[in-house]
């Protein structure tokens, strides 16, 4: 069948953010500290903190507000708007010295596009601060974040409301991204052809079923497109 629509997964797809929300709770710390605030520990346990919380965040146990407030109120401190707000800006701010584009996006999306195939990014995470690394990234377009559409993936939801922008169907549509359970299963589970890109030479979970593809490289991607896909 050919293929129509493009999505993709953003960090560690299309680039790498260096630990830009980690830095923002840690420069958000420093804020509450000066307003009365505990520590929780030394720096390096505060960080391995911070990590766990986003881990959560990520995961789909609740949105990246209800993390700063719980970051705020472990720290003894009543939770407010301001402090999400700080957080939101601190990381905005910050992102253009944070993220680096993995190589080849712009070409890649451009000859996709070139083709007749519509591309979207599909990430979890939350806008504006996942449109801002799209950009930095060199994509130009839609950039879904799941904490716009409520849900986060692998849930089927997130993949629907991909679908509705490009304007596809599952089986005329791949997906890819590099977490083997929420991208590549999370696309495989909705009908998607799953893309599982493989930058980092990691080992694939034995427990979950193999991608349909894998690259190293997201220029990779256009060898794979079918011939029958140009307009």
């Amino acid at each position: 069948m050919p293929l129509a629509g493009v999505g993709f997964d953003l960090d560690h797809t299309l680039a790498i953010d260096n630990k830009l929300e980690r830095v923002a709770f840690l420069h958000l710390l420093g804020f509450l500290l000066e307003r009365g605030g505990r520590a929780m520990g030394t720096l390096a346990e505060e960080s391995d903190r911070i990590d766990d919380l986003l881990a959560h965040q990520r995961s789909g146990a609740f949105s990246i507000d209800d993390a700063v407030r719980r970051f705020t109120m472990e720290r003894g401190l009543v939770a407010s708007d301001d402090y999400i707000e700080r957080f939101r800006a601190l990381a905005l701010e910050m992102a253009p010295a944070f993220v680096v584009p993995l190589p080849g996006v712009k070409r890649t999306v451009e000859t996709l596009r070139s083709r007749g195939i519509a591309v979207a990014v599909l990430s979890n995470g939350w806008n504006p601060l996942q449109e801002i690394k799209a950009k930095l990234a060199g994509f130009e377009g839609t950039v879904l974040a799941s904490a716009d559409i409520g849900v986060q993936k692998p849930d089927p939801r997130t993949f629907e409301a991909m679908l509705a922008a490009l304007g596809t169907s599952p089986g005329d549509t791949w997906y890819v991204g590099d977490d083997p359970n929420g991208d590549v299963g999370g696309a495989a589970r909705c009908g998607l052809n799953a893309v599982w890109i493989d930058a980092e030479g990691k080992k694939y979970p034995t427990d979950l079923p193999p991608p349909p593809y894998r690259i190293r490289a997201l220029e990779d991607l256009l060898a794979l497109v079918p011939a029958g896909s140009a307009p």
